[in-house]
């Protein structure tokens, strides 16, 4: 869950010398054609939102009737970002100036914290968002959270034309609120069925068909072709990311008067606090207006809404059985029946037949059943899920393959120094603390990189091995931002065998298609607002884009195995 303050500063980012993009081997072939609408990396170009009146601010984050009149959510094509060579793993003297990518070995891709939110659902935290600062629990981006899922399944059937994926991973907080509509949204949006975003009472702020957020569509619906698998996030199974519901909240879910709740952040009483009504949007209106929000005492009765049973709360159980009964490949998505029923969300695949590498899925959110006293939200393992990760690890580095580990939430990053950042920081509930985990992985030489999302940021961290005569022992960690706030990007990667037998990583940051004018432009149009007006600065400024080549050495024994593997580039 991603809670910046409005006056929490984020550092500035310099960039050094780098290499031209190379996302089609040795050619720039990001950019192709179809129907009419331009498919690009972040390599080729990068959105750049344009400067506003400085904080404070004359409007509020809701006062989205007003953005364009105060100049807040516009933003223009800046130059591309090109890949930073990265050899922060490397021996000292090693410089890789004359190296050049030999071979292909994968291409997959990784979405993260999509939010997919039920905007009218009484249960929602919105007055905590536009008016404490708190962007997960209010951005105007959340009335099209659909649609930009949407949009970013197209994204990836078009650069899936130009080189075919080898499978993709949705790296968890596939939801907001943990609410049963948003789940069925989110599996049904994957797999291109007939979509309607609204809840409650239908309503149609715009009459006609496709032009406002309530509106019915049909979704894209992923490649047949691709495979692709779906990691446990915090929001997708407590009440925003958060808390283990109460029955007041599950009550609230499903029925007709907006929650009332005290200051969850501060009173020791938690979610049993009151104080608060938490407001929904008014569907009916075209730039969804918050309304039933505020003091309890500004309210003669309760704020009402109409119902939905659809809204009802779900567990991790409910998560992943959603998964087993999708159209989409492959089945489950890496849960099976007996996963589901047992609420064991960890699990491993290997993609390719011809590659040794190995995919390790790691639920590494609290468990709902477990009392927590520092934050659900943070990340954990418990003994069963650390003993089968070394157990996986053990068996990968036994069997000579390349490793990767995606999970929800980062490991052992550098955090700004705030209540935030704080937050950020593992569990205290964990069974074994970051560092500890850290020791064991860095005992690895085929593990190569780590793949999170959780902090909505785009941040590449060097885990350096501690024996500097084995640099194979260090790994690379990639976190991928969030779909639903600027700069809404998912994260491509292609893994290269060098001509020197290290192995190049790229990571790309690529904008889903927003064609001038659609819904997806408006959705982005408002998440640079909400950016502005919550006073978050993307960092790396000014784009939020970090793309590079990471270099990491090989063990002799893996050396040997890559040795004429893969696709040769040209």
């Amino acid at each position: 869950m991603r809670t910046r303050s409005i006056s929490e500063n984020l550092p500035v980012y310099l960039f050094g010398l780098v290499l031209s993009f190379l996302f089609a081997c040795n050619k720039n072939v990001g950019v192709i054609e179809s129907a009419g609408t331009t498919v690009t990396t972040t390599a080729d170009q990068t959105i750049i939102p344009d400067q506003v009146p400085t904080y404070p601010h004359l409007i509020a984050p809701n006062d989205v009737a007003l953005f364009s009149q105060y100049g807040y959510g516009t933003w223009q094509y800046g130059s591309g970002v090109p890949h930073q060579k990265r050899i922060d793993l490397m021996p000292v003297n090693y410089s890789g100036n004359s190296v050049t990518n030999a071979a292909l070995l994968a291409n997959f891709f990784a979405i993260s914290d999509i939010h997919i939110t039920d905007k009218e659902s009484p249960a929602q935290a919105i007055y905590y968002g536009y008016k404490w600062g708190i962007i997960s629990g209010y951005s105007p981006a959340m009335l099209y959270s659909t649609h930009m899922l949407d949009a970013t399944v197209l994204t990836i059937n078009r650069l899936h034309k130009i080189r075919p994926y080898d499978f993709g991973l949705s790296l968890g907080d596939a939801l907001n609120s943990a609410q049963y509509n948003e789940l069925k949204w989110f599996v049904d949006v994957m797999d291109g069925k007939l979509i309607d975003p609204d809840s409650g009472e239908k309503d149609d702020p715009n009459p006609g068909p496709n032009n406002d957020y309530q509106d019915e569509f049909k979704a894209e619906g992923i490649d047949p072709s691709i495979k692709w698998y779906q990691a446990l996030g915090n929001h997708d199974h407590f009440w925003m990311g958060m808390f283990p519901p109460d029955q007041y909240i599950k009550d609230k879910m499903i029925g007709n008067t907006v929650m009332n709740l005290g200051n969850i952040f501060k009173d020791p009483s938690g979610i049993s606090s009151r104080g608060y009504y938490m407001g929904v949007i008014n569907g009916k209106t075209p730039t969804g207006d918050i309304v039933g929000a505020g003091p309890v005492g500004n309210f003669t009765t309760p704020p009402v809404v109409s119902p939905d049973l659809n809204r009802r709360f779900i567990t991790r159980y409910d998560f992943m059985d959603a998964f087993v009964k999708s159209s989409s490949s492959p089945a489950g998505h890496g849960f099976t029946p007996a996963a589901a029923a047992s609420g064991f969300a960890s699990y491993t695949f290997e993609p390719k037949s011809d590659l040794p590498l190995k995919v390790i899925v790691l639920d590494n959110t609290n468990r709902d059943d477990r009392i927590v006293t520092d934050g659900y939200g943070k990340g954990s393992v418990d003994k069963e899920r650390y003993d089968w990760l070394v157990s996986e690890l053990d068996k990968g580095q036994a069997e000579g393959k390349l490793m990767i580990i995606a999970a929800h939430i980062p490991i052992k990053v550098v955090l700004q120094q705030t209540l935030i950042g704080e937050s950020m920081k593992w569990s205290a509930s964990s069974y074994k603390t970051e560092d500890e985990m850290l020791a064991k992985l860095h005992t690895y030489p085929n593990l190569i990189l780590w793949v999170s999302g959780h902090r909505h940021l785009s941040v590449i961290t060097p885990q350096k091995s501690p024996d500097p005569t084995r640099p194979e022992l260090g790994f690379w960690e990639v976190e991928t931002p969030s779909l639903r706030e600027f700069p809404q990007q998912f994260r491509g990667f292609r893994i290269t065998r060098n001509s020197d037998q290290t192995i190049s990583i790229f990571a790309t940051d690529v904008d889903p298609i927003a064609k001038d004018g659609s819904l997806i432009a408006k959705a982005r149009s408002y998440a640079v607002a909400a950016n502005q007006l919550f006073n978050i600065v993307p960092e790396p400024m000014p784009s939020g884009v970090v793309n590079a080549e990471l270099i990491l050495q090989l063990s002799p024994e893996m050396r040997a195995k890559l040795d004429n593997l893969g696709t040769p580039i040209k």
